[in-house]
Protein backbone atom coordinates (compact mmCIF):
# COMPACT_ATOMS: atom_id res chain seq x y z
CA UNK A 1 0.00 0.00 0.00
CA UNK A 2 1.60 3.16 -0.91
CA UNK A 3 1.16 6.00 1.72
CA UNK A 4 2.77 9.30 2.63
CA UNK A 5 5.18 9.59 5.24
CA UNK A 6 4.56 13.08 7.07
CA UNK A 7 6.76 14.55 9.72
CA UNK A 8 8.20 17.86 10.73
CA UNK A 9 11.56 19.32 10.20
CA UNK A 10 13.59 19.93 13.48
CA UNK A 11 13.25 23.93 13.77
CA UNK A 12 16.29 26.36 13.86
CA UNK A 13 16.74 26.90 17.75
CA UNK A 14 15.06 28.35 20.42
CA UNK A 15 12.58 24.84 19.59
CA UNK A 16 10.29 26.53 16.88
CA UNK A 17 8.76 23.69 14.94
CA UNK A 18 10.01 23.30 11.40
CA UNK A 19 8.33 23.14 7.90
CA UNK A 20 6.22 19.68 7.67
CA UNK A 21 7.73 17.59 4.64
CA UNK A 22 5.96 14.55 2.86
CA UNK A 23 7.85 11.51 1.33
CA UNK A 24 6.13 8.40 -0.53
CA UNK A 25 6.49 5.61 1.34
CA UNK A 26 5.35 2.02 0.70
CA UNK A 27 4.08 -0.42 3.13
CA UNK A 28 4.10 -4.55 2.89
CA UNK A 29 1.12 -5.55 5.24
CA UNK A 30 1.20 -9.24 6.71
CA UNK A 31 -0.93 -10.52 9.29
CA UNK A 32 1.79 -12.71 10.82
CA UNK A 33 5.13 -12.45 11.13
CA UNK A 34 5.67 -16.27 9.52
CA UNK A 35 4.43 -15.10 6.53
CA UNK A 36 5.79 -13.25 3.65
CA UNK A 37 4.42 -9.91 3.49
CA UNK A 38 2.88 -9.90 -0.34
CA UNK A 39 5.05 -8.09 -2.84
CA UNK A 40 7.92 -6.87 0.30
CA UNK A 41 10.77 -7.53 -2.45
CA UNK A 42 9.43 -5.42 -4.72
CA UNK A 43 9.58 -1.92 -4.50
CA UNK A 44 7.65 0.93 -6.04
CA UNK A 45 9.16 3.29 -8.23
CA UNK A 46 10.21 6.59 -7.02
CA UNK A 47 10.08 5.64 -3.16
CA UNK A 48 13.43 5.70 -1.15
CA UNK A 49 14.43 2.20 -0.23
CA UNK A 50 14.37 3.34 3.46
CA UNK A 51 10.94 4.68 3.33
CA UNK A 52 9.75 0.71 2.56
CA UNK A 53 8.25 -0.81 5.68
CA UNK A 54 6.82 -4.21 6.33
CA UNK A 55 3.73 -4.13 8.88
CA UNK A 56 2.26 -7.13 10.71
CA UNK A 57 -1.20 -6.56 11.58
CA UNK A 58 -3.16 -9.49 13.65
CA UNK A 59 -6.03 -8.09 13.37
CA UNK A 60 -6.33 -7.84 9.92
CA UNK A 61 -7.85 -4.96 9.52
CA UNK A 62 -5.15 -3.20 7.06
CA UNK A 63 -6.50 -6.53 4.89
CA UNK A 64 -10.03 -5.20 4.17
CA UNK A 65 -10.93 -4.87 0.51
CA UNK A 66 -11.55 -1.03 0.48
CA UNK A 67 -7.74 -0.82 1.62
CA UNK A 68 -7.00 -2.96 -1.29
CA UNK A 69 -8.50 -1.85 -4.92
CA UNK A 70 -7.60 -3.80 -7.90
CA UNK A 71 -4.25 -3.56 -9.41
CA UNK A 72 -4.08 -0.52 -11.81
CA UNK A 73 -6.97 0.69 -10.02
CA UNK A 74 -7.10 4.91 -10.30
CA UNK A 75 -8.93 5.18 -7.61
CA UNK A 76 -6.55 4.50 -4.27
CA UNK A 77 -7.40 4.58 -0.41
CA UNK A 78 -5.85 7.74 1.25
CA UNK A 79 -3.28 6.32 3.77
CA UNK A 80 -0.48 8.78 6.13
CA UNK A 81 2.00 7.51 8.15
CA UNK A 82 3.34 9.51 11.12
CA UNK A 83 6.06 9.53 13.95
CA UNK A 84 4.21 9.37 17.55
CA UNK A 85 5.81 10.17 20.87
CA UNK A 86 4.04 7.92 23.66
CA UNK A 87 3.35 9.76 26.73
CA UNK A 88 0.90 9.90 29.95
CA UNK A 89 -2.40 12.04 29.38
CA UNK A 90 -3.59 14.61 32.27
CA UNK A 91 -7.59 14.10 31.27
CA UNK A 92 -9.05 12.74 34.81
CA UNK A 93 -10.62 9.75 32.39
CA UNK A 94 -7.18 8.85 31.14
CA UNK A 95 -4.78 9.44 34.15
CA UNK A 96 -5.22 6.32 36.16
CA UNK A 97 -3.79 4.17 33.46
CA UNK A 98 0.07 5.60 34.29
CA UNK A 99 -0.66 6.56 37.91
CA UNK A 100 2.44 4.40 38.90
CA UNK A 101 4.54 7.91 36.61
CA UNK A 102 6.74 4.56 35.45
CA UNK A 103 7.52 4.48 32.02
CA UNK A 104 7.88 0.61 30.72
CA UNK A 105 10.82 -0.59 28.77
CA UNK A 106 8.79 -1.50 26.24
CA UNK A 107 7.95 2.10 25.07
CA UNK A 108 12.06 2.00 24.28
CA UNK A 109 11.57 1.85 20.18
CA UNK A 110 10.61 3.62 17.47
CA UNK A 111 6.40 4.17 17.19
CA UNK A 112 4.15 5.33 14.38
CA UNK A 113 0.64 6.37 13.95
CA UNK A 114 -1.27 6.21 10.86
CA UNK A 115 -4.61 6.42 9.73
CA UNK A 116 -6.14 4.93 6.52
CA UNK A 117 -9.45 6.00 4.88
CA UNK A 118 -11.01 3.00 2.60
CA UNK A 119 -12.22 3.51 -1.25
CA UNK A 120 -15.64 5.22 -0.83
CA UNK A 121 -15.42 5.89 2.87
CA UNK A 122 -16.48 2.43 3.34
CA UNK A 123 -13.85 2.09 5.96
CA UNK A 124 -11.41 4.20 8.32
CA UNK A 125 -8.71 2.84 10.26
CA UNK A 126 -6.39 4.49 12.95
CA UNK A 127 -2.89 2.51 13.87
CA UNK A 128 -0.17 3.11 16.31
CA UNK A 129 2.42 0.40 15.53
CA UNK A 130 6.02 -0.41 17.15
CA UNK A 131 9.45 -0.81 15.42
CA UNK A 132 12.94 -2.08 17.32
CA UNK A 133 14.85 1.39 17.07
CA UNK A 134 16.52 1.92 13.55
CA UNK A 135 13.94 -1.35 11.98
CA UNK A 136 11.71 -0.96 9.24
CA UNK A 137 9.37 -3.97 10.56
CA UNK A 138 6.24 -2.40 12.35
CA UNK A 139 4.03 -4.45 14.49
CA UNK A 140 0.10 -2.76 14.99
CA UNK A 141 -0.49 -2.64 18.67
CA UNK A 142 -3.33 -0.15 18.50
CA UNK A 143 -5.93 -0.53 15.94
CA UNK A 144 -9.06 1.67 15.67
CA UNK A 145 -12.05 1.15 12.62
CA UNK A 146 -15.00 2.76 11.96
CA UNK A 147 -17.53 1.80 8.96
CA UNK A 148 -19.44 5.02 9.49
CA UNK A 149 -16.79 7.60 8.19
CA UNK A 150 -19.94 9.39 6.41
CA UNK A 151 -23.66 9.10 8.28
CA UNK A 152 -26.98 10.43 8.01
CA UNK A 153 -29.89 9.93 9.78
CA UNK A 154 -33.15 12.01 10.00
CA UNK A 155 -34.59 13.36 12.92
CA UNK A 156 -35.90 11.49 15.18
CA UNK A 157 -34.68 8.55 14.77
CA UNK A 158 -31.22 6.06 16.80
CA UNK A 159 -28.27 6.83 15.19
CA UNK A 160 -25.03 4.68 15.93
CA UNK A 161 -21.65 5.95 15.21
CA UNK A 162 -19.31 2.54 14.43
CA UNK A 163 -15.88 2.63 16.56
CA UNK A 164 -14.31 -0.48 17.40
CA UNK A 165 -10.88 -1.23 18.65
CA UNK A 166 -8.23 -3.85 18.71
CA UNK A 167 -5.03 -4.78 21.11
CA UNK A 168 -2.49 -6.62 20.75
CA UNK A 169 -3.04 -9.22 23.35
CA UNK A 170 0.60 -10.31 23.41
CA UNK A 171 1.66 -6.53 24.56
CA UNK A 172 2.57 -5.58 28.29
CA UNK A 173 0.11 -2.73 28.08
CA UNK A 174 -2.57 -4.78 26.68
CA UNK A 175 -3.44 -5.66 30.47
CA UNK A 176 -3.28 -2.20 31.74
CA UNK A 177 -6.61 -1.09 31.11
CA UNK A 178 -8.01 1.47 28.32
CA UNK A 179 -10.12 4.65 28.10
CA UNK A 180 -12.65 5.93 25.66
CA UNK A 181 -13.53 9.68 24.84
CA UNK A 182 -15.89 11.14 22.05
CA UNK A 183 -15.67 14.34 20.46
CA UNK A 184 -17.52 16.35 18.75
CA UNK A 185 -16.23 19.45 16.40
CA UNK A 186 -18.17 21.73 13.93
CA UNK A 187 -16.83 25.10 12.54
CA UNK A 188 -14.28 25.73 15.17
CA UNK A 189 -16.74 24.88 18.25
CA UNK A 190 -16.28 21.33 20.12
CA UNK A 191 -17.71 19.69 23.31
CA UNK A 192 -17.18 16.40 25.09
CA UNK A 193 -19.90 13.93 24.36
CA UNK A 194 -18.90 11.31 26.23
CA UNK A 195 -15.98 9.49 27.95
CA UNK A 196 -14.87 6.71 30.04
CA UNK A 197 -11.80 5.49 32.46
CA UNK A 198 -12.62 1.45 31.48
CA UNK A 199 -9.71 1.00 33.92
CA UNK A 200 -11.61 2.12 37.05
CA UNK A 201 -15.40 1.60 35.26
CA UNK A 202 -15.93 4.80 35.68
CA UNK A 203 -18.10 7.40 33.06
CA UNK A 204 -16.74 11.36 33.24
CA UNK A 205 -18.95 13.11 35.32
CA UNK A 206 -19.50 15.71 31.99
CA UNK A 207 -21.44 13.72 29.14
CA UNK A 208 -24.47 14.69 27.06
CA UNK A 209 -27.64 13.30 27.58
CA UNK A 210 -29.03 10.77 25.30
CA UNK A 211 -25.53 9.39 24.05
CA UNK A 212 -24.67 6.05 25.54
CA UNK A 213 -21.99 2.99 25.29
CA UNK A 214 -22.66 -0.35 25.14
CA UNK A 215 -20.45 -0.91 28.24
CA UNK A 216 -20.66 -5.22 27.97
CA UNK A 217 -19.94 -5.04 24.27
CA UNK A 218 -16.53 -2.60 24.71
CA UNK A 219 -15.31 -4.70 27.34
CA UNK A 220 -16.14 -8.03 25.44
CA UNK A 221 -15.23 -7.41 22.08
CA UNK A 222 -13.41 -3.69 22.14
CA UNK A 223 -16.89 -1.96 20.56
CA UNK A 224 -16.83 1.51 21.68
CA UNK A 225 -19.59 2.47 19.13
CA UNK A 226 -21.42 5.49 20.13
CA UNK A 227 -24.66 5.48 20.07
CA UNK A 228 -27.16 8.99 20.00
CA UNK A 229 -30.82 7.84 21.41
CA UNK A 230 -32.33 10.62 18.93
CA UNK A 231 -31.00 12.52 16.52
CA UNK A 232 -31.60 16.28 16.51
CA UNK A 233 -30.28 19.22 13.78
CA UNK A 234 -27.40 20.13 16.83
CA UNK A 235 -25.82 16.35 16.05
CA UNK A 236 -24.90 17.45 12.57
CA UNK A 237 -21.01 17.82 12.48
CA UNK A 238 -17.49 15.74 13.26
CA UNK A 239 -17.24 12.78 15.56
CA UNK A 240 -13.70 11.73 16.93
CA UNK A 241 -13.77 8.34 18.62
CA UNK A 242 -10.29 8.17 20.77
CA UNK A 243 -9.34 4.95 22.54
CA UNK A 244 -6.10 5.72 25.32
CA UNK A 245 -4.08 3.01 26.18
CA UNK A 246 -1.38 3.63 28.95
CA UNK A 247 1.09 6.07 27.20
CA UNK A 248 -0.86 5.50 23.42
CA UNK A 249 -3.83 7.15 22.00
CA UNK A 250 -5.47 6.48 18.65
CA UNK A 251 -8.45 8.50 16.92
CA UNK A 252 -10.64 8.37 14.08
CA UNK A 253 -13.17 11.09 12.98
CA UNK A 254 -16.24 10.51 10.91
CA UNK A 255 -19.14 13.06 10.00
CA UNK A 256 -22.35 12.65 10.83
CA UNK A 257 -25.34 14.63 8.72
CA UNK A 258 -28.83 14.98 9.96
CA UNK A 259 -31.14 15.39 7.12
CA UNK A 260 -34.96 15.90 7.31
CA UNK A 261 -37.19 16.70 4.15
CA UNK A 262 -39.62 19.29 3.99
CA UNK A 263 -43.23 19.46 4.59
CA UNK A 264 -45.10 21.25 2.02
CA UNK A 265 -48.55 23.25 2.78
CA UNK A 266 -50.09 25.57 0.01
CA UNK A 267 -52.58 28.43 0.95
CA UNK A 268 -55.67 29.47 0.19
CA UNK A 269 -56.87 25.52 0.25
CA UNK A 270 -58.86 24.66 -1.88
CA UNK A 271 -58.18 27.58 -4.30
CA UNK A 272 -61.31 30.17 -5.13
CA UNK A 273 -63.09 29.84 -7.91
CA UNK A 274 -61.14 31.84 -10.22
CA UNK A 275 -62.68 33.63 -13.73
CA UNK A 276 -60.31 34.65 -16.80
CA UNK A 277 -58.40 37.61 -16.18
CA UNK A 278 -58.55 37.25 -12.06
CA UNK A 279 -55.06 36.96 -10.20
CA UNK A 280 -54.61 34.87 -7.88
CA UNK A 281 -52.05 34.58 -5.22
CA UNK A 282 -51.05 31.53 -3.75
CA UNK A 283 -47.96 30.35 -1.02
CA UNK A 284 -46.05 27.59 -0.61
CA UNK A 285 -44.68 26.75 2.65
CA UNK A 286 -41.83 24.36 3.40
CA UNK A 287 -40.92 23.75 7.18
CA UNK A 288 -39.16 21.38 9.49
CA UNK A 289 -36.14 20.82 6.81
CA UNK A 290 -32.44 20.30 7.43
CA UNK A 291 -29.85 21.41 6.50
CA UNK A 292 -30.30 24.20 4.59
CA UNK A 293 -30.37 24.47 0.34
CA UNK A 294 -33.48 24.56 -0.75
CA UNK A 295 -34.79 24.87 -4.20
CA UNK A 296 -38.58 25.55 -5.11
CA UNK A 297 -40.55 25.60 -7.92
CA UNK A 298 -44.47 25.58 -9.31
CA UNK A 299 -45.92 23.82 -11.78
CA UNK A 300 -49.24 23.56 -13.52
CA UNK A 301 -51.28 20.82 -14.76
CA UNK A 302 -53.87 21.20 -17.17
CA UNK A 303 -57.30 19.18 -17.94
CA UNK A 304 -55.27 17.63 -20.78
CA UNK A 305 -52.99 16.32 -18.54
CA UNK A 306 -50.25 18.24 -20.04
CA UNK A 307 -47.99 19.49 -17.46
CA UNK A 308 -45.75 23.08 -17.55
CA UNK A 309 -43.57 25.17 -15.20
CA UNK A 310 -44.58 28.44 -13.51
CA UNK A 311 -41.24 29.57 -12.53
CA UNK A 312 -40.23 29.34 -8.57
CA UNK A 313 -42.03 32.50 -7.67
CA UNK A 314 -40.87 35.03 -4.93
CA UNK A 315 -38.66 33.16 -2.03
CA UNK A 316 -38.80 34.23 1.23
CA UNK A 317 -35.75 34.60 3.25
CA UNK A 318 -35.09 31.27 5.09
CA UNK A 319 -36.42 31.02 9.22
CA UNK A 320 -34.78 28.60 11.92
CA UNK A 321 -37.06 27.29 14.64
CA UNK A 322 -36.45 26.18 18.04
CA UNK A 323 -35.25 22.58 16.96
CA UNK A 324 -32.62 23.77 14.48
CA UNK A 325 -35.06 22.92 11.19
CA UNK A 326 -35.29 25.56 8.51
CA UNK A 327 -38.51 26.93 7.01
CA UNK A 328 -39.20 28.68 3.80
CA UNK A 329 -41.57 30.14 1.46
CA UNK A 330 -42.30 30.78 -2.14
CA UNK A 331 -45.34 33.32 -3.65
CA UNK A 332 -46.74 32.81 -6.80
CA UNK A 333 -49.28 35.27 -8.75
CA UNK A 334 -51.55 33.35 -10.91
CA UNK A 335 -52.43 35.59 -13.49
CA UNK A 336 -55.35 34.08 -15.70
CA UNK A 337 -55.26 36.97 -18.32
CA UNK A 338 -51.62 36.04 -18.73
CA UNK A 339 -51.61 32.40 -18.80
CA UNK A 340 -53.37 30.26 -20.92
CA UNK A 341 -55.28 27.64 -18.13
CA UNK A 342 -58.07 26.66 -19.77
CA UNK A 343 -61.13 25.60 -17.70
CA UNK A 344 -58.47 24.83 -15.06
CA UNK A 345 -56.23 21.92 -13.57
CA UNK A 346 -53.54 20.89 -10.47
CA UNK A 347 -51.41 23.96 -9.45
CA UNK A 348 -48.23 21.84 -7.57
CA UNK A 349 -45.55 23.42 -5.69
CA UNK A 350 -42.45 21.79 -5.89
CA UNK A 351 -39.44 21.48 -3.32
CA UNK A 352 -36.17 19.76 -3.81
CA UNK A 353 -33.81 19.35 -0.98
CA UNK A 354 -30.79 16.85 -0.17
CA UNK A 355 -33.69 14.55 2.05
CA UNK A 356 -35.62 13.78 -1.22
CA UNK A 357 -38.24 15.55 -3.43
CA UNK A 358 -41.90 16.90 -1.88
CA UNK A 359 -44.75 18.18 -4.14
CA UNK A 360 -47.83 19.54 -2.50
CA UNK A 361 -51.04 20.21 -5.00
CA UNK A 362 -54.38 22.36 -5.33
CA UNK A 363 -56.98 22.24 -7.70
CA UNK A 364 -57.75 25.56 -10.04
CA UNK A 365 -61.61 25.91 -11.50
CA UNK A 366 -61.62 28.70 -14.07
CA UNK A 367 -65.25 29.36 -14.93
CA UNK A 368 -66.65 31.29 -17.71
CA UNK A 369 -63.97 29.86 -20.07
CA UNK A 370 -64.70 30.80 -23.65
CA UNK A 371 -64.59 27.45 -25.61
CA UNK A 372 -66.67 25.15 -23.16
CA UNK A 373 -65.93 21.29 -23.27
CA UNK A 374 -68.57 18.74 -24.37
CA UNK A 375 -69.15 18.14 -20.61
CA UNK A 376 -70.11 22.10 -20.22
CA UNK A 377 -72.02 22.13 -23.14
CA UNK A 378 -74.05 18.68 -21.92
CA UNK A 379 -74.08 20.41 -18.29
CA UNK A 380 -75.50 23.56 -19.75
CA UNK A 381 -77.60 21.40 -21.80
CA UNK A 382 -78.93 20.01 -18.78
CA UNK A 383 -79.77 22.64 -16.67
CA UNK A 384 -81.66 24.31 -19.42
CA UNK A 385 -83.97 21.36 -19.37
CA UNK A 386 -84.47 21.60 -16.08
CA UNK A 387 -85.40 25.79 -15.92
CA UNK A 388 -88.00 24.43 -18.77
CA UNK A 389 -89.76 21.61 -17.15
CA UNK A 390 -89.79 23.71 -13.93
CA UNK A 391 -91.50 26.64 -16.42
CA UNK A 392 -94.21 24.74 -17.66
CA UNK A 393 -95.01 22.93 -14.25
CA UNK A 394 -94.95 27.04 -12.75
CA UNK A 395 -97.31 27.12 -15.53
CA UNK A 396 -99.41 24.58 -15.77
CA UNK A 397 -99.75 25.32 -11.93
CA UNK A 398 -101.33 28.53 -12.95
CA UNK A 399 -103.30 27.69 -15.67
CA UNK A 400 -105.06 24.95 -13.48
CA UNK A 401 -106.10 27.22 -10.57
CA UNK A 402 -107.35 29.73 -12.64
CA UNK A 403 -109.36 27.25 -14.31
CA UNK A 404 -111.01 25.80 -10.81
CA UNK A 405 -111.81 29.48 -9.49
CA UNK A 406 -114.07 30.37 -12.90
CA UNK A 407 -115.84 27.08 -12.40
CA UNK A 408 -116.43 28.46 -9.43
CA UNK A 409 -118.39 31.53 -10.22
CA UNK A 410 -120.67 30.20 -12.50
Amino acid sequence: MECWFVQEKPGRGGGLTGATTQEKSLLHIRTDKQSEAAGSQSHASGIDPSRVYVVTDPSANLCHVSLNPPRGSIQKPQCEINPFLPGPSSLKWVASLTESALSPVYLQADWFSASFQGLDQQLGVSTISRAPTGTKEHDVILSITSRTMSAKSRLGEPVTLDCNFWVDPSTPVSTLGFAVEWRYQTRGDGRLVLAYDGKLDRLADTHETGAFLDFEALHERGNASLVLEEAKVRHSGTYICTIYLPYLLAQVAMELEIVEPPSLSIHPSPLPLAVPGQTLNLQCEASGFAPLPLEMSWEFKGADGKSRSLGSGRMSGHRQAWDGTYSQSSRLELDTSKLDLGRGGEVTCVAVHAGGTRRASVTLNVIGFSSPSIEDSMAMVGVALVLYGLIKFVSWSFTGSGSNKADGED
